[in-house]
């Protein structure tokens, strides 16, 4: 893509009614645009972002069985009725139609997958099934002040398993748990991810939080360094010890929930009457687990970890393009650079502004693809291009010819 062609700017100020990081250089590198108090718009680099983010998640989705559906945002009343969570759900939006009928738009969708499957599932012979969507959520939040780590308005991907048995749904569950390492890992957070013991509500001891370390969380962690696991305030203040190991000599951290996962038992195939046949006719409930992890949140969260003075670093996977050429002076030699380039398959972004060098070297640093080539007079004369990495000072000449070897996926 020319950079000239995009439609929108960065900006030389950061927003001053942004008072989270990622939230103020996203903004500031044109990745998106702030409507309101938790609502923003994904601009031509951030949708990029965005999509390469959720297509991880559904690549990882798929390799453990989930099959994708899209389920609506606009849900009848009754369904959040008959869980109890029309009024127990504090930041549901609800609003009504024009047929006198309330709704809500959906902050989770366990009242709509449950009856969904019920059409669908009968006896043992069809369980278990997985299915998984990536939806737009919206939540009252009444506070709404950390970009994109907490948005009234958001994406969100809900896997839901249905299983006949706990041993079942335990063996799914350990599944779901490698494979949200698999993402964190792909995206650029697993270093700094912990799986975190939390409160398991009326069916499990506990459920599991993923954290990610990070100053401008929102949550408070305790870590065990004998086993490399977490535990959230909510369960440390119970038993002031290391669910796994005992260990009570534990570090606190700011963390940021990126994923969590739950054994929901039968809490929501009870109430729409969501039962299986087994060998003998005999019914039973149906004992589902849910695990949920936010694309636009984990897009914030890259965003506070990989960063530095100058603006954005993005890990490779989830990068909008996998290089930024800049052109010194209008040459034609940078024009035929960027054609090999897309041609050969490697995704860049060509910054053919006319403006001044030290100005399209602020704005790659502040955009944050992994690689810049700068073609200058300087750099033709010495045999190629000028390749640096977004996390290292120094660059390299790379012959033209070698350009696509090193930057092709």
């Amino acid at each position: 893509m020319k950079q000239s062609k995009i439609f929108t700017k960065t900006t030389k100020e950061l927003p001053k009614d942004e008072t989270s990081y990622n939230a103020q250089i996203l903004i500031k590198a044109g990745f998106i645009d702030k409507l309101g108090a938790g609502v923003y718009s994904f601009l031509p680099l951030g949708h990029l972002v965005h999509e390469k983010i959720k297509n991880i998640i559904r690549q990882e989705m798929e390799a453990i069985g989930g099959q994708e559906i899209l389920m609506p945002a606009l849900n009848p009343k009754e369904n959040w009725e008959k869980t109890g969570r029309w009024d127990g759900l504090e930041v549901l939006f609800k609003l009504k139609g024009k047929d006198k009928k309330e709704y809500a738009l959906a902050a989770t969708h366990e009242e709509v997958v449950v009856p969904l499957v019920k059409r669908h599932i009968f006896s043992y012979k069809d369980l278990p099934v997985y299915v998984f969507h990536i939806q737009t959520k919206f939540r009252d939040e009444p506070r709404a002040k950390a970009g994109l780590l907490r948005g009234r308005e958001f994406s969100m991907k809900d896997l839901y398993s249905f299983h006949t048995s706990e041993a079942d749904l335990d063996d799914y569950y350990e599944k779901v748990k490698v494979a949200y390492f698999k993402i964190f890992s792909r995206i650029g957070l697993g270093e700094v991810t912990f799986f975190t013991f939390a409160s398991g509500g009326s069916f499990s001891k506990y459920s599991h939080e993923f954290q990610t370390l990070s100053a401008a969380g929102e949550d408070i962690i305790s870590i065990c360094d004998q086993c490399k696991l977490a535990v959230n305030k909510e369960i440390i203040e119970e038993q002031k010890a290391c669910p796994q190991c005992g260990q009570q000599d534990l570090k606190q951290a700011k963390a940021i929930e990126v994923g969590n996962i739950f054994k929901l038992g039968s809490r929501y195939s009870k109430p729409f009457g969501l039962t299986f046949t087994d060998g003998s006719g005999k019914p039973h409930d149906v004992l589902m687990g849910c695990y949920g992890l936010g694309p636009s949140r984990a897009l914030g969260t890259i965003v506070e970890v990989h960063h530095d003075e100058k603006g954005i670093i993005w890990p490779e996977a989830v990068a909008p393009f996998a290089c930024h050429l800049v052109s010194l002076n209008k040459n034609e030699e940078a024009e035929k650079i960027y054609e090999q380039l897309v041609s050969g398959g490697v995704d860049a972004l060509y910054d053919d502004r006319e403006i001044s060098a030290g100005e399209k070297f602020v704005d790659a640093d502040l955009i944050g693809i992994p690689y810049r080539l700068v073609v200058s007079a300087k750099s033709l004369q010495a045999g190629g291009v000028e390749m640096k990495k977004r996390n290292e000072k120094e660059g390299k000449i790379v012959k033209i010819v070698e350009l696509i070897k090193y930057l092709k996926p």
